[in-house]
């Protein structure tokens, strides 16, 4: 297993950090025809679906988005606009998909992306923007009547939880940030200080307190997530009060505040099911911003095997041998979680490799 490789832990964009304090940082970006910019609606994002079946982002010029324009760059809606970073020349993508063509413009106005350079993937010196809409009244497919993008173009909103996985790393590294800071936005709106509104600044990544001043940066709360094994080379998975029937994953927890993430993995463990942890191996690290947490992987070795869950956290626990799940998960007996996860990642790196497309 590829660590490195985690869906959504990926990322070929320049952040750019250095710019967020620029005078005018968005109206100047905005008023850049070379800028490109993710739509985000509530949860979900505008993605499109290529002749090849790949899922990508929608990234549009902004002369595209002039009917959903933020207020701050002359628009007359409720949204928001974040400076994601700038394109990372060495970021070579293949965009010359004829039936995934779209207009982006560079210095010039104008260019077809499937055109001769199209193997340079963004102009020179392109930006990215995402601009955060308000959660519309109706599902997301809903068509907002004053935004003919939506109606002219082939939009799919879906949540980064169902894409995630399927997005390369380009659009993984955009998509991941602009979750994030749209549901930490969604939630900050008010200084924990002293109550005042808050404003965004230094492109999205802040929020000032209009009268005492003070700034407040996002949060990210670690988690550990684990793969427990014990003597005999089982895998204990656990189904969650709040889960879907059937469906078992690998323990996870957050970590406390003054707790090391050891720690946190063994305590967890003891907690939910009452098994007794000895060595702790780090695996990887991916970001979930649903809405701000930091997923820590781990392999765990357990010292005891007798299984008593707490009945809050969890219901149930099992412990698994390889052809156990298999067998399980191909009669429909347990559900596995979703693709994005990395706790499928533990899971399929426990059973030895590729699935072969049996887990769901």
């Amino acid at each position: 297993m590829d660590w490195t490789r985690l869906p959504l832990a990926r990322a070929t964009v320049d952040r750019a950090a250095q710019r967020r304090t620029e005078p005018d940082l968005l109206p100047t970006t905005w008023a850049d025809p070379r800028t490109q910019v993710l739509v985000v609606r509530g949860a979900a994002l505008a993605t499109r679906t290529g002749a090849d079946g790949a899922v990508r982002l929608a990234l549009h010029s902004p002369a595209e988005l002039s009917a959903v324009a933020p207020p701050e760059v002359g628009g007359a809606h409720d949204a928001l606009l974040l400076f994601l970073g700038q394109h990372d020349a060495d970021d070579v993508r293949d965009v010359a998909d004829a039936d995934d063509v779209r207009d982006v413009a560079d210095a010039d106005g104008l260019r077809d992306i499937a055109g001769s350079d199209a193997a340079d993937g963004p102009p020179p010196g392109a930006a990215y923007l995402a601009l955060v809409l308000p959660e519309p009244s109706a599902d997301t497919s809903d068509l907002a009547p004053d935004a003919p993008l939506w109606a002219d173009d082939d939009i799919v909103w879906v949540t980064l939880r169902d894409v995630g996985h399927a997005l390369d790393d380009r659009d993984a590294g955009l998509a991941a940030p602009a979750a994030g800071l749209a549901a930490w936005h969604a939630r900050h709106r008010r200084c924990p200080l002293c109550g005042a509104p808050t404003a965004p600044a230094d492109g999205g990544w802040l929020r000032r307190c209009t009268v005492d001043a003070s700034d407040h940066y996002p949060r990210t709360d670690p988690a550990v997530i684990m793969a427990v094994v014990d003597d005999d080379d089982r895998l204990l998975l656990g189904h969650a009060a709040h889960w879907p029937d059937r469906r078992f994953s690998t323990l996870a927890g957050f970590v406390e505040t003054g707790e090391s993430l050891e720690g946190a993995v063994r305590r967890e463990v003891a907690e939910e099911a009452g098994i007794t942890i000895g060595d702790v191996t780090y695996q990887g690290s991916q970001p979930w911003p649903f809405p701000a947490s930091l997923m820590l992987a781990f392999v765990a070795r357990a010292l005891t095997t007798d299984l008593v869950v707490d009945g809050v956290e969890l219901t149930e626990a099992r412990w698994f041998t390889r052809d156990e799940l298999a067998t399980a998960v191909a009669s429909g007996e347990v559900l596995l979680p979703m693709r994005t996860s990395v706790a499928l990642a533990l899971i399929e790196d426990w059973y030895g490799g590729s699935t072969g497309g049996s887990w769901t």
